[in-house]
């Protein structure tokens, strides 16, 4: 243990790894195939874009930003779906007057559904009491084991009135 010397010998000859010219030549030659697949994919992606463009003239717009954008709607068209296009021309149609009556169909549906009846006052109080306790130790929720037990309780009471109701 102490018959070697801490520091090494000034005569240690050091070990340089010598980079390898051929692996370097290999990785650019990978490199540069993977780039053109993908221009060429890119390229050919392009192209059908622009066939899809070209077969949907409209109107021309007539400022710059009236033909930028006109040309990011039609780009986003071609990527997206047939649904997501039918929900876009479906708003378009869309009036004033359309709005309100599907407005008051939807009301009265609504309005048609079931309501649910209020949860008994106990249990509410229950569950104020758990969230109350809750809030007022957020560092340490098992403080409140009182309270949720009391909620299971009462939850457990409504359970067994339903089940009674039900079976009657």
């Amino acid at each position: 243990m102490g018959a070697e010397n801490s520091k090494p010998a000034s005569d240690v000859s050091q070990h340089v790894f010598s980079s390898s010219k051929q692996q370097e030549l290999q990785y650019q030659q990978r490199l540069t195939q993977e780039l053109e697949k993908l221009r060429e994919k890119e390229a050919q992606n392009l192209s059908e874009l622009s066939k899809t463009l070209d077969q949907e003239q409209p109107p021309e717009p007539t400022s710059l930003t009236d033909k930028l954008s006109d040309v990011t709607e039609k780009i986003s068209d071609a990527t997206s779906s047939s649904s997501t296009l039918a929900e876009k021309r479906k708003q378009q149609e869309m009036s004033n007057s359309t709005v309100t009556k599907e407005i008051e169909a939807l009301r009265k549906k609504l309005e048609t559904r079931k309501k649910l009846e209020e949860a008994d006052p106990q249990v509410n109080k229950a569950k104020e009491d758990v969230v109350a306790c809750l809030r007022l130790h957020d560092r340490r929720p098992l403080d409140c084991w009182k309270e949720v037990e009391i909620f299971k309780r009462e939850v457990g009471r409504l359970e067994r009135d339903f089940v009674e109701k039900t079976i009657r």
